[in-house]
């Protein structure tokens, strides 16, 4: 006769230091300890501390809460960050990854302005990949939308599947902005997906980040298939908490995305009895 048991997956659920924006990096730490993820990813922008290697560590040690993944200065507003030059921002990321114990680089394929960029991006992902135990894990995007323009913002594609690399991100917000179906895309992912930033969405033209089961994006379903499939990457909760009206607020939030998170990566087995 079968019983049935709990069989959670080796994945760690970490919180992005962009959910508590706009407080600081270290409010992050304080409240991933508070609630208990398993540790955090650092967005790495304008907040000096999210720059500074040595600040990271102290805020690592003096919370307990270990940096599990390193997300490079990819958007418009850290254009500036890291140096002007794309490659030396991964170069960067990949160096606080590996001195801060970090797995993963989290990067975005390039803006199409950034031709030279664009043009070797593939190639020169794979050369660093091959440099370091650090994956560089690139992420989904979405095209830009207004009215009923459509501009493809990002090169070779902001489908990176598209593409070959040795490890995806996916991120469900941008599958929700994007419109397109989060679980063929895990299909076509396949054992290269290694890397996860969990987020609801309900379609809108604007990357919404929501807390997961508050859009329309199968995150239960995804969750549940990363579990049975033994995902040992990192679950990363990543969503807007902007319009949150108290600190109790953002961090009820939080807390409701990390059980949420939690309740979906235990998957149910039958094992036989002995």
């Amino acid at each position: 006769m079968a019983n049935p048991v709990v069989r959670i997956p080796d994945a760690k659920v970490a919180l992005s230091t962009a959910s508590v924006y706009p407080e600081s990096t270290a409010t992050a730490f304080e409240i991933a300890a508070r609630l208990g993820y398993d540790g955090v990813e650092v967005m790495v922008w304008n907040d000096p501390v999210s720059q500074n290697i040595e600040a990271l560590r102290r805020l690592s040690d003096q919370y307990g809460v270990p940096i599990l993944a390193v997300h490079a200065p990819c958007l418009l507003i850290t254009q500036r960050v890291w140096s002007t030059d794309p490659w030396t921002k991964l170069q960067r990321a990949r160096t606080a990854a590996e001195r801060l114990g970090a797995t993963t680089v989290v990067v975005h394929p390039p803006f199409r302005w950034q031709r030279s960029y664009a043009r070797d991006f593939v190639g020169g992902i794979w050369r660093m990949a091959h440099e370091t135990d650090v994956r560089f894990a690139v992420e989904n995007m979405y095209p830009w939308r207004y009215r009923d323009r459509e501009m493809l913002a990002y090169a070779p594609d902001w489908d990176v599947t598209k593409d070959d690399y040795r490890h995806f991100t996916i991120d469900l917000s941008h599958t929700a902005t994007a419109r397109t179906d989060a679980t063929q895309m895990i299909d076509r992912m396949g054992d290269r997906l290694g890397h996860v930033h969990l987020a609801d969405g309900r379609g809108s033209a604007k990357d919404e980040h929501l807390v997961p089961g508050r859009g329309t994006q199968p995150c239960a379903e995804v969750l549940e298939r990363l579990a049975a499939t033994g995902f040992d990457g990192h679950v990363v909760i990543e969503v807007n908490t902007r319009r949150a009206m108290s600190g109790a607020e953002r961090e009820a939030d939080l807390a409701e995305a990390l059980a949420f998170t939690r309740l979906h990566l235990a998957t149910s087995a039958k094992v036989s009895e002995r």
